[in-house]
């Protein structure tokens, strides 16, 4: 049965089952994500290096974890075109745990408002790019919810917010244009301070966008503790990779070879996926098509087979069968959950 299913009665049912990957709001304030810092000082929460003592929320704390009646996993399905396909029905999906195929008990689409981060490159090497990239912001942002809510993140040296909610479109885009790129790609700060201002987020439906043109070559934070951090987390990241004369990219140094690895890792790890554009000119259409998957998500509900309550990870694979199509089909979701323990 394919369930289309208003905002209202999604959140009754939320609050009578705990669920885990999605929302985030139902599990407890004290199991807070957690990262072991290196031996300096993090930016914090707005994107400044602190002077004290490293942030206490990235002490030895205990893994996020919750109890589970149901798993919640929100699922895009992209064509070759990278458009949302948006006629599936439940028997079309397929869901496993731990490679053990699970019975489906709910199936919807999902456009509620959502709270969006967009991380932008302002390093030096984007210098020739602001333009295009102004204008992509300017693309999301116009196929976006009038409800959402948002905050922008500009990275050079160091990550550091320059737009909210609380600002117009219009002041957004005058601190843009003002803003210099400069310096070096903190790109994992970056993303740590957007993982960061989503715990306090508006809305349970959370994610981050990052346009970049190369990897990370200037941040406290290393990729080994960023992914454990966006795992953990209920917060789909997406990502534009903009390198120039694809299919062959010319990289000028080896952070800008690793880059658009890194960015895939990272989105493909949280059920985002990342976009390399080939030509800067197509940054605006690409920010279009990931807006739109956002406004597309079928939410898929199962109740685990397992119910061992063991602290561990739980692999989950979703596949979309009997949906005739030329072209293979992106499916992109959470691939796991952290199972009670």
């Amino acid at each position: 049965m394919f369930l289309e299913v208003g905002l209202p009665s999604r959140l009754a049912l939320s609050l009578v089952l705990t669920v885990i990957i999605f929302p985030s709001s139902l599990r407890s304030q004290t199991d807070e994500v957690h990262v072991i810092p290196r031996d300096v000082h993090p930016p914090n929460s707005d994107g400044y290096a602190t002077t004290g003592n490293a942030d206490p929320a990235l002490q030895n704390t205990k893994p996020l974890r919750t109890d589970v009646s149901l798993v919640l996993v929100p699922v895009t399905v992209r064509d070759a075109m990278n458009r949302p396909v948006v006629t599936l029905k439940t028997d079309n999906f397929k869901v496993f745990e731990e490679n053990q195929p699970q019975d489906l008990r709910l199936c919807w689409k999902e456009d509620s408002p959502i709270s969006v981060g967009v991380i932008l490159d302002f390093s030096k090497s984007m210098s020739n790019k602001i333009e295009m990239e102004t204008a992509a912001v300017r693309e999301f942002f116009s196929n976006a919810n009038s409800q959402d809510d948002y905050f922008v993140i500009a990275i050079s040296d160091r990550p550091h917010l320059i737009a909210d909610s609380t600002d117009s479109f219009d002041e957004l885009q005058r601190r843009m244009a003002t803003t210099v790129p400069d310096g070096n790609t903190a790109l994992l700060d970056g993303i740590y301070v957007g993982l960061r201002k989503m715990r306090t987020a508006r809305y349970t439906r959370r994610a981050l966008l990052i346009i970049s043109d190369g990897g990370d070559n200037h941040s406290y934070y290393n990729t080994k503790q960023i992914k454990r951090m966006a795992k953990e987390a209920d917060v789909m990241i997406y990502s534009i990779g903009i390198f120039d004369n694809m299919p062959i990219p010319v990289f000028k140094t080896i952070e800008e070879k690793l880059g658009q690895h890194l960015l895939t890792e990272i989105s493909e790890l949280t059920g985002g996926f990342t976009i390399a554009a080939d030509n800067r000119e197509k940054l605006p259409e690409i920010a279009g098509t990931i807006s739109r998957a956002l406004r597309e998500q079928y939410i898929l509900a199962y109740r685990p087979k397992n119910q061992t309550h063991d602290g561990k990870w739980k692999k989950i694979k979703v596949q979309v069968m009997g949906f005739e199509s030329s072209f293979p089909l992106h499916v992109d979701y959470k691939k796991g959950y952290i199972s009670p323990g």
